[in-house]
C-alpha cells in the first residue's frame, strides 16, 4: 500500500472524530496489518502534534491474552496519549465529546527516567518509575458499532479517547502490583472487576513491552510520560450522568462523572 493510501485512511478516521463513525477498514487494512495500521496511527500523530497538541505518554492495550485470541493477533498494541485527553481526578467528561465510549480501570506509571533501550525489562522500568497511580482510561473507537479488528483499533490510537490519573500516586517499592484487585463502580453500583494479573502477568510486563516497541521505533518512553498498562477487568460503557469510580488496592482510587458540567 501507497503513503497516499494510509494518507486516506488517516484522513477518514480524523474526520470520524466530528462524531460521525466509520465503517470498518477491511478494505483498505486486512485485521492484522500491524505495519500498515501504525503508519496510518503515525500520520495522525504527527498532524496532531502539528495542531499543538502534546504528546505526554503512551497506552498499551490489548494486554489481556483473551482479547488477543479474540482479535487474532499475539501482541498488545500502543496509542498515544495527548495532553487534552487528560481529565482531572474528580472533574466531569461532556458526552458531547465522545461518540461511543467504555470505561476501563488500569495502573498508571509516570516515569523518573528514559527507557531508550529495545531491550528493557520489567525490572528496569521498575527502576525508572517516579510513581504508581490508579487510572480510568476512556476508550472510544471511531469504527461503527465497535467491530473492529487488530489493524481498525491500531489505526486509530489504540481506541483512546481520555484518561484520568489518580491526583496521588505512590512510589513503586513495596507495591503488590500483579496482586493488586480493582473494582470499578458507576454510582457506586461495581461493574467490573480484576487484578493487576490481567496485564500481561503484571503491569510492569506491560510497560516494559511498550518501552521495548517504542525504543525500537526510534521513539523511546522519556522522563516525566505517562503510561497506561492496560485494562485490569472488562471494559463497560458509559451511560450519561453517571460517576465512575476505580480503586485498585494498595494504589488508590480515582474518578470522574459522565455528564454536562
Amino acid at each position: 500500500m501507497t503513503a497516499h493510501n494510509y494518507e486516506a485512511i488517516a484522513l477518514r478516521l480524523r474526520d470520524a472524530y466530528s462524531g460521525q463513525t466509520v465503517a470498518p477498514m477491511r478494505d483498505v487494512l486486512e485485521p492484522t496489518d500491524a505495519v500498515g495500521a501504525y503508519a496510518v496511527q503515525e500520520i495522525n500523530t504527527r498532524f496532531w502534534e502539528a495542531q499543538g497538541r502534546r504528546i505526554v505518554g503512551r497506552k498499551a492495550g490489548l494486554t489481556a491474552k483473551a482479547v488477543q485470541a479474540q482479535l487474532g493477533v499475539d501482541q498488545p498494541d500502543f496509542g498515544v496519549l495527548f495532553d487534552d485527553m487528560q481529565v482531572a481526578d474528580g472533574a466531569v467528561l461532556d458526552p458531547a465529546r465522545c461518540i461511543q465510549p467504555k470505561a476501563e480501570a488500569e495502573i498508571a506509571f509516570v516515569l523518573a527516567a528514559d527507557l531508550p533501550s529495545p531491550d528493557t525489562m520489567a525490572a528496569q522500568v521498575a527502576e525508572a518509575v517516579a510513581s504508581v497511580h490508579a487510572a480510568i482510561e476512556i476508550v472510544d473507537s471511531r469504527i461503527a458499532d465497535w467491530k473492529i479488528t487488530f489493524a481498525d483499533t491500531v489505526a486509530d490510537n489504540g481506541s483512546s479517547a481520555f484518561f484520568v490519573l489518580a491526583k496521588q500516586g505512590l512510589p513503586l517499592a513495596g507495591l503488590d502490583l500483579e496482586g493488586a484487585g480493582m473494582e470499578m463502580t458507576f454510582d457506586g453500583t461495581v461493574v467490573s472487576t480484576g487484578s493487576g494479573a490481567a496485564a500481561l502477568g503484571n503491569p510492569l510486563n506491560a510497560a516494559a513491552w511498550l518501552a521495548q516497541t517504542l525504543a525500537a521505533r526510534g521513539e523511546p518512553l522519556k522522563a516525566g510520560d505517562i503510561l497506561l498498562a492496560g485494562a485490569l477487568g472488562p471494559m463497560v460503557p458509559l451511560i450519561p450522568g453517571v460517576t465512575v469510580r476505580a480503586a485498585v488496592e494498595g494504589i488508590g482510587t480515582c474518578s470522574f462523572t459522565y455528564g454536562e458540567a
